[in-house]
């Protein structure tokens, strides 16, 4: 049995610009600075007694040929790795997998590929692992994605991301306030959940506006940077705020009446800021105040849970081998 071990991502800013048709044609590139969080979605691969596919997630699969199975990233990843029959692959996140913003589709695939390698014998390299999980979500199965999701699970820690037409690459941030940062940050979830890609495809209000939005989103997490290298956490929680307001204003399906209502809810209780994390449309806000803040957002609705944002270090690992 392998069983590997993957972490969520949270980022501070630049969401958005990891998108091809964005990194790729502007000058500048895009950059999103995110860390890893200390929750994860586990990946278990054992072999079969026969030569079937079982696969246990939401739902439980078990087919007599790989080809026919539904879950996509389940059946591209083992196409890739040529692991194609007589095993059984169950996956359990921490979180609800599916329209949290926190790059859940992105983790399971970056498991799976490391899982799947180790199971036939192979290590794989955190490069390895987030270059192949973009193959499969963004070339093979043509998801509206961005490649921010992938990196930040494949290597763990705080990053600067960058992406242009020459690839991608992950430059590590050394902080000496990750209590602090475990302290003042906070997940709020929002009771709602949508997909990524769903909220990706919708047509922006305005592309203009959009590509004017994504420049300066771009330029945040530049700051995003050097906040973080200076420990300035105040002030990176002021830019996020700053960042979520750019959000917003790409497309309606961004927000909403019930998120408006949550965010205005969350400041007016003493956040420096706060915005949605992923796409949008539901998910987790991150939300930073100073020390003490945590206690009064557990004022919000019971359904509004809260999640310290501790640090995952390590990146996708392989925690078992037998």
């Amino acid at each position: 049995m392998i069983i590997s071990r993957t972490p969520l991502r949270a980022s501070f800013c630049g969401g958005g610009t990891d998108i091809d048709s964005f990194s790729k044609s502007e000058e500048s590139g895009g950059k999103v600075v995110s860390l890893a969080i200390d929750k994860y979605i586990h990946v278990l691969v054992n072999k079969r007694f026969d030569e079937r596919v079982r696969v246990s997630y939401s739902s439980l699969e078990l087919v007599d040929d790989f080809e026919n199975l539904k879950h996509e990233l389940v059946r591209e990843a083992m196409r890739l790795t040529g692991v194609t029959s007589g095993v059984e692959i169950t996956t359990i996140a921490d979180i609800p997998s599916r329209g949290t913003g926190l790059g859940s589709s992105s983790t399971v695939t970056v498991g799976l590929l490391n899982a799947l390698h180790k199971f036939a014998g192979r290590d794989a390299s955190p490069a390895q692992l987030a270059e192949e999980a973009c193959l499969i979500e963004i070339d093979i199965l043509g998801q509206p994605i961005g490649r921010q999701d992938q990196y930040a699970a494949a290597f763990g820690g705080i990053n600067a991301i960058s992406f242009d037409s020459e690839g991608v690459r992950v430059e590590p941030i050394t902080v000496s306030c990750e209590s602090q940062i475990r302290d003042e940050f906070t997940l709020v979830f929002t009771g709602l959940s949508r997909s990524a890609s769903e909220v990706l495809r919708e047509v922006p209000r305005d592309p203009n506006n959009k590509l004017t939005r994504l420049r300066k989103i771009r330029n945040q997490a530049d700051n995003a940077e050097q906040f973080l290298n200076e420990g300035e956490l105040s002030k990176l929680g002021i830019l996020i705020g700053e960042a979520w307001h750019e959000k917003r204003g790409i497309s309606a399906g961004v927000s909403g009446n019930e998120i408006d209502s949550l965010h205005d809810e969350i400041m007016s209780l003493g956040a420096s800021g706060a915005k949605l994390l992923g796409a949008g449309g539901g998910g987790f806000f991150l939300v930073h105040g100073e020390k003490g803040l945590r206690d009064r957002l557990r004022q919000l609705r019971a359904k509004n849970r809260l999640i310290p944002l501790g640090i995952d270090d390590i990146g996708s690992t392989i925690i078992f081998e037998g």
